[in-house]
């Protein structure tokens, strides 16, 4: 799917990214600072999961989930080292662990586990949108763009797969007052 999203990206940053680049100013700095923090402490919080699950659907999202993260992470680390945007510190990386020797006060359920993934797909959507929105630069506004339009798609397969599974959690159905009630 990324090579899809990189095509027609590529596409898009060559017909209307043709204005000469100004440094980023600093809500385009503040942004990129924050998503990469969000996304860099994603990922040990991912193999923790690893860690503690054994249900393969589950691991399949996880991996996808961190795949997707690390895809993005790179890229937005490039562009802020060659923009001079400084790093932020990051989390070490989780040791593998057998799933079965982990005490079940300590590990997270399966539920608990895609229900983390889902906020935080949702919150990187509007994080993105918040982003692209701030954007003056057509280079940045596209790359939130791009990161935006990958999380919507694994959020749809993830929403699919919590849905199938009964993890989805659904707030209560709204009834406007006289309205009839199809139970």
């Amino acid at each position: 799917m990324q090579n899809l999203f990189e095509t027609a990206f590529d596409y898009l940053r060559t017909t209307f990214d043709t204005e000469p680049k100004s440094p980023p100013h600093i809500g385009e700095a503040m942004g990129c600072w924050i998503y990469f923090t969000a996304l860099a402490e994603e990922v040990p919080v991912l193999e923790a999961a690893l860690n503690t699950t054994t249900d393969n659907e589950l691991i399949q999202l996880i991996n996808k989930s961190n795949d997707l993260g690390e895809h993005q992470l790179k890229i937005l680390q490039k562009f802020m080292v060659d923009e001079g945007i400084p790093l932020s510190k990051t989390s070490e990386p989780r040791p593998k662990s057998d799933p079965n020797s982990v005490p079940l006060g300590a590990k997270m359920t399966d539920d608990e586990i895609a229900n983390f993934i889902s906020i935080k797909i949702a919150t990187n959507i509007v994080m993105c949108g918040t982003n692209m929105s701030q954007s003056i630069r057509n280079d940045i506004g596209l790359m939130w763009a791009r990161f935006q339009a990958e999380k919507m798609i694994f959020g749809m397969e993830l929403k699919t797969a919590m849905r199938k599974r009964g993890w989805l959690k659904v707030p209560p159905y709204y009834y406007p007052p006289g309205a009839p009630k199809n139970q």
